[in-house]
């Protein structure tokens, strides 16, 4: 690949500039050193006493100096260039050094009033970091300019370019601790500079801070040889900067050198790119920063190395409410930045301090890119009626649900080409999801070679297609957070993969909920298709429902699970779930041919209740309480309820049946345990306090259980689902194996009403003589029971 001549270099900063930065280098390491170990004394007007010092110690040292230099750094390019910034903080338990930053640029004070930019403020800031009423010890949402907590390692690297694509002028910078890249979703999210357009996207500028260990060993790539490492970070598609030693000065130079290379870099990179004259993917800066880990801080600790060595990961000294000794290093060490010349006698920075700090919203606490709320814009989503099917009767027609949804996704990512603020994210299953219709306004986004032999590849394209679930989940995650919208489309068996990672941002939602200054974001949708019950082809591997089971344990303000049952119930809750702020929302429909239920305004009434009676399925004449309720939730258990509904009204048609579908899986819950709880009156009177009610649902049988255990029906409950019998098989007799098929569900029914087995034992034989006679009939023409094949709905 040829590359382009680099620009002639920057003019590097002064000496005077060289002892600002310093200055507020300093400054930040003190801040950083002070939240770990102070309660008060914050300036060290007084000599230092077992009083200043919290009780309980804790926060993570080793990172912040490194994440402090970058820091200063960054507000160097930023006020010099005048370029919009964000950046996304790997070591998130470096929480110390980014709020430092905040507090010394006065962003930490405009968010919150009572931590002034004085002493004061800054004794509170001590006494709050990793307090008990405080805030965390790592990067978190109350952490003004975040958009990544850090808790769990990897997806820095994937919030970044999810951060900057379709954000043509935002520079994202991205430290990443060599902890971190030891990670599988860190190692793959390399390749995400595959996908990002220097058109239409911003740029990313990879930070690898390489200062050694990890919280008890050495860390991987800072052990490699330089001349492995730099063939690694090249073959990645990089093209490396160097910065290293533990001398401040000489490093204060090296880094502003690299920073203006780089950025030099990329404006070339991107003004090539928008001439139109840039055919090949280009190789993207990056920085790689060596210094010592626990920079500044103590060399030894009771005559052992600390400085340099994993013993500096989290608090060097701590004994020292204790240990006099270490209570005098302490204070020799916080002394040693010279806070006489950092800070004036009210406790504010000091000119000097101040002199690299950008002003208002250029600051990068202060950013709006990692308020992404304040940019969003509602959704262009069109009338549902464009896209609705027909139903003249119920389940005569069949529609495959996701192609259908397909048609308004196209016409969504149409009315954004634009605006550029809607993507749409997959393991490579697009077509695969029958989303397919997705192309006709927008390709796959693709900066590699494309051949003849291709197909949707683009380099705009805004559908986003991956074989790592992680990068999907990430990349969504920075773009919602940045203000923009999406929606993941995975099949259901594998969003398991990203379990850790959405419960992470489901914690991020919650706590951001609670922050007045924080902006409602978009909500982070998964679609869930190809699901268990139609993974006949694939086999027990691709079957696993659990993924709902994983996110209703979580907090309750902000997860919502729908299982519509048809297309246009489909179409519904899409159009609710793309309008929709500040949740996490898992539809899971089904992309095979299913039966058409209701119409589509019976879908938006049946949708907004969440759960109801189909009184047109049922027998019920609300003349008396039924004599059983069969319930269903999910697409294919809705199938096998009907039918066996239609089977009891033609061999028991005395019997007073009741049909209850349910859409939003919440509602089963009590209405103190989650917003969309019905009340127990409205609970009762859908299901009954004690009839029997057989409920056929798409997972894990359990989970109606736990969330119906509190109701006064509970003991009058029993639930067919999956329970972890699958194979390479027909669709029916998936059903079969998992007891949800419609003649155990007629069995269910004579079994559990009483009074009734007497009376319907021949029913009974012939619903099971039907589960005998499918098994014979696949075996011998490896597909299902023309009774089942063809079914319709007869009522």
């Amino acid at each position: 690949m040829s590359h382009a001549a680099h620009p002639a270099a920057t003019p590097g900063p002064s000496d005077e500039e060289i002892a600002a930065l310093d200055a507020h280098w300093r400054a930040a390491n003190y801040l950083a050193v002070g939240q770990i170990y102070l309660m008060a004394n914050p300036l060290l007007t007084e000599p230092l006493a077992r009083e200043h010092i919290k009780p309980r110690l804790l926060g993570h040292w080793g990172t912040s100096p490194g994440l402090n230099l970058i820091h200063t750094h960054l507000n160097r390019i930023i006020k010099s260039r005048g370029v919009p910034a964000l950046c996304v903080w790997g070591p998130g338990h470096g929480g110390p050094a980014v709020l430092a930053n905040s507090w010394l640029e006065g962003t930490y004070a405009q968010t919150y009033p009572d931590i002034g930019r004085d002493a004061h403020g800054m004794g509170r800031l001590f006494r709050q970091f990793s307090f008990p009423g405080g805030v965390p010890s790592h990067v978190a949402p109350q952490t003004p300019g975040s958009i990544h907590e850090g808790g769990e390692l990897g997806y820095a690297l994937t919030h970044a370019y999810g951060a900057a694509f379709d954000h043509p002028d935002l520079l994202v910078t991205c430290v990443i601790g060599d902890g971190e890249a030891e990670t599988g979703p860190l190692a793959a999210s390399w390749h995400s500079n595959k996908f990002l357009d220097p058109v239409h996207d911003g740029a990313v500028l990879p930070i690898l801070h390489l200062n050694g260990y990890k919280i008890a060993n050495p860390t991987i790539l800072a052990r490699l040889p330089e001349t492995e490492l730099d063939a690694l970070l090249r073959g990645y598609g990089h093209d490396p900067l160097y910065v290293g030693g533990d001398d401040p000065l000489t490093v204060h130079r090296a880094m502003a050198a690299a920073m203006d290379r780089a950025v030099d870099r990329i404006q070339e990179i991107q003004e090539t790119a928008r001439t139109g004259a840039a055919p090949e993917r280009p190789h993207w800066p990056m920085i790689v920063l060596r210094t010592p880990k626990g920079w500044t801080g103590p060399a030894e600790v009771d005559g052992v190395p600390v400085e340099g060595t994993w013993r500096s990961h989290q608090v060097p000294l701590a004994g020292v409410r204790d240990n006099p000794a270490h209570l005098r290093q302490l204070e020799e060490w916080m002394r040693s930045y010279r806070p006489q010349e950092l800070f004036d006698a009210s406790g504010r920075p000091t000119a000097q301090v101040l002199d690299c700090v950008p002003e208002g919203a250029d600051r990068l606490g202060a950013t709006p890119y990692a308020n992404g709320g304040l940019l969003l814009r509602d959704l262009p989503v069109p009338p549902l009626e464009e896209h609705a099917v027909t139903v003249d009767k119920p389940g005569t027609v069949l529609h495959e649900p996701t192609r259908v949804l397909g048609g308004l996704l196209q016409a969504v990512m149409a009315a954004t080409a634009e605006r550029r603020d809607f993507r749409v994210v997959g393991p490579d299953e697009t077509a695969s999801n029958r989303l397919d219709a997705l192309y006709g306004a927008t390709g796959k986004a693709w900066q590699e070679r494309i051949l003849p032999t291709d197909e949707h590849l683009a380099h705009d394209g805004r559908v986003m297609e991956v074989l790592s679930e992680h990068l999907c989940q990430g990349w969504l995650e920075g773009y919602l957070l940045t203000g923009r919208h999406g929606l993941f489309s995975c099949y259901e068996a594998f969003a398991h993969i990203v379990d850790s990672m959405v419960n992470q941002h489901i914690k991020w939602l919650r706590t951001a909920r609670r922050l007045a200054w924080r902006s409602p974001i978009a909500s982070l949708n998964y679609l869930l298709t190809s699901h268990v019950w139609r993974q006949d082809h694939n086999g027990f591997s691709h079957q696993d429902p659990g993924f709902v089971d994983h996110v209703l344990n979580k907090s309750p303000e902000v997860v919502r699970v729908y299982l519509p049952p048809d297309t246009n119930t489909l179409l519904s809750v899409a159009d609710h779930v793309l309008r929709s702020r500040d949740y996490v929302n898992v539809v899971v429909a089904g992309k095979q041919p299913c039966h058409d239920w209701l119409t589509l305004d019976e879908a938006r009434a049946h949708c907004a209740r969440g759960a109801g009676v189909w009184e047109w399925a049922g027998t019920d004449d609300g003349s008396r309480e039924p004599d059983v309720v069969l319930a269903c939730a999910g697409d294919v258990p809705t199938l096998e309820t009907l039918a066996a509904a239609d089977l009891l009204r033609r061999h028991l048609p005395d019997m007073a049946v009741r049909v209850v579908n349910v859409v939003d899986m919440t509602r089963l819950l009590p209405h103190d345990q989650h917003p969309h709880g019905m009340p127990d009156a409205e609970y009762d009177a859908v299901f009954t306090r004690d009839t029997p009610v057989i409920f056929a649902y798409h997972g894990y049988p359990w989970l109606i259980h736990r969330l119906a255990y509190r109701r006064a029906g509970h003991a009058h409950l029993h639930v067919r689902g999956y329970k972890e019998e699958g194979t390479t098989t027909t669709p029916f007799d998936m059903v079969v194996r998992n007891d949800l098929d419609r003649y155990r569900l007629v069995m269910d029914v004579i079994d559990r009403v009483p009074g009734l087995g007497v009376r319907a034992v021949a029913v009974r034989q012939a619903m099971a003589d039907a589960r005998t006679r499918h098994h014979a009939w696949i075996r011998e023409h490896g597909v299902d029971l023309p009774e089942v094949a063809g079914w319709t709905w007869g009522g």
